[in-house]
C-alpha cells in the first residue's frame, strides 16, 4: 500500500516538492529493473543526474563514508575530482562487477572518445547485500538489466521493493528504494533537495517513526541476528553548491538515518553521495578559468535541514511502499504496513 494513500508522514517542517521524490530536482530521473522469480529477488536501479551527456557535462559532487563496510565503486575519484560523470547504478553486492562492466559499455557507446582520444571513465556503482531473501550467489543480474534500468529512467518512478531494492531488508522488514524531497527558498527562489535511499539496515526493535519507538512493540519478525545491512544515500540539489558544500550536505545524512532508529553497526555500510545539477564541469573547455556560482555558507542551514528531513522520510517511505515477499529458501520479509495495520486493530 502506497504511503500517500494510507500513511501520512509529516516529517520535519520544510515544504515538500511536487512529487516528493529526488526527481523534484529538475533533470534527475530514476529507472528500475526488477528480478522477482522465486529464489531470485534482486535487481538494478539507475539514477541519472541530468538528461544530457553526463561524461561531457559532469555534475559537481561529493561523497562521505559514514561506515565503510561496503564495496561501492567510483568513490575515490569523486573524492579527488569532485565530479560525477556517469549514471549512478545501485544493485546487490555480488553484482557490482557486472554493473561496472555494463555501465562502462554504456558510456563507451555514448562517448566514442573515451579511452581513445581522451581518458577513461569513472563509473559509480553502489551496492547492498540482499542475500537474506535473494540467492545472491546465483549472480542473476546481467549487463542487459543495467541497460534496461537506464533506459527506464523517468521522473515518476516506483518506490519500495523494486529494482535494486527488491531484496533489501530495512529494520528486518521489507525495505528497498525510498525517496523524498524538500524545498528551500533563497533570494525569492525555491531550490530542491532530493534524496533517494537503498535501505538494507537496522533492527526492527529499534525502528522509530516520527519520534515514536514503534519497533519496541513489534513481535519478533525473524530470527534474531546482528545488524549486518547497509544504506546507500543519494542526495541531489539544484542549488549552486561546490564539492565542499556537497560534502557537508552528505554528512547530514546520518541525522535522518539515526532519527529512524539506526545506530550504524559494525557490519553496516552507510555511504552518502551528493551532487548539484546547477554546477556543471565540462569535459572539454575552450577556457582555462571556469566561472561557477556558490551558495553563501551563512545561508546553508536550511539545506542541511532539508537533507536530514528528506533522508528520514526516504527510509520510512521505502518501508511503507514495500510489500511482504517470500524468496530464497522460503524466507519471508514482512511489510511494515501490515504490522502497523495489525497494531491499529488491537
Amino acid at each position: 500500500m502506497g504511503i500517500q494513500s494510507q500513511w501520512k508522514l509529516n516529517v520535519g517542517i520544510l515544504p515538500k516538492g511536487r512529487r516528493n521524490l529526488i526527481s523534484d530536482v529538475e533533470g534527475v530521473t530514476v529507472g528500475h529493473y526488477t528480478l522477482d522469480d522465486g529464489d531470485t529477488q534482486t535487481g538494478v536501479t539507475a539514477v541519472l543526474p541530468h538528461q544530457g551527456n553526463i561524461f561531457r557535462d559532469k555534475v559537481m559532487a561529493a561523497c562521505h563514508v559514514i561506515n565503510g563496510f561496503g564495496k561501492s565503486m567510483g568513490l575515490l575519484q569523486i573524492e579527488e575530482m569532485g565530479t560525477i560523470e556517469t549514471p549512478i547504478i545501485l544493485t546487490n553486492t555480488l553484482s557490482a562487477g557486472t554493473a561496472y562492466t555494463a555501465l562502462v559499455k554504456h558510456m563507451l557507446k555514448e562517448n566514442l572518445d573515451i579511452g581513445h582520444t581522451t581518458g577513461t571513465v569513472n563509473p559509480v556503482i553502489c551496492e547492498c547485500n540482499d542475500g537474506y531473501i535473494n540467492n545472491i550467489r546465483a549472480m542473476r543480474v546481467e549487463e542487459s538489466h543495467v541497460w534496461e534500468a537506464i533506459a527506464d529512467a523517468k521522473a515518476d518512478f516506483a518506490e519500495g521493493a523494486v529494482g535494486a531494492g527488491r531484496g533489501m531488508s530495512c529494520h528486518e522488514l521489507n525495505g528497498g528504494i525510498g525517496s523524498a524531497s524538500r524545498l528551500v527558498k533563497v533570494d525569492g527562489k525555491d531550490y530542491a533537495v532530493g534524496a533517494l535511499l537503498m535501505t538494507n539496515h537496522a533492527l526492527s526493535s529499534d525502528l522509530i517513526i516520527l519520534g515514536d519507538d514503534v519497533g519496541k512493540n513489534f513481535p519478533p519478525v525473524r530470527k534474531s541476528e546482528k545488524d549486518k545491512g547497509s544504506c546507500i544515500i543519494l542526495l541531489a540539489t539544484d542549488a549552486p553548491m561546490n564539492e565542499r558544500q556537497l560534502r557537508r550536505l552528505c554528512r547530514r545524512a546520518v541525522i535522518g538515518i539515526s532519527k529512524t532508529g539506526s545506530f550504524m553497526s559494525n557490519g553496516s555500510g552507510e555511504i552518502a553521495i551528493a551532487f548539484s545539477t546547477a554546477n556543471r564541469i565540462p569535459h572539454y573547455s575552450d577556457t582555462t578559468i571556469l566561472q561557477r556560482s556558490m551558495l553563501w555558507d551563512e545561508n546553508i542551514d536550511e539545506f542541511f535541514r532539508a537533507a536530514s528531513e528528506a533522508v528520514e522520510e526516504s527510509v520510512l517511505s521505502s518501508l511503507l511502499h514495500a510489500e511482504k515477499i517470500t524468496g530464497f529458501q522460503g524466507r519471508e520479509l514482512m511489510a511494515l504496513s501490515d504490522l502497523l495495520t495489525a497494531q491499529k486493530k488491537t
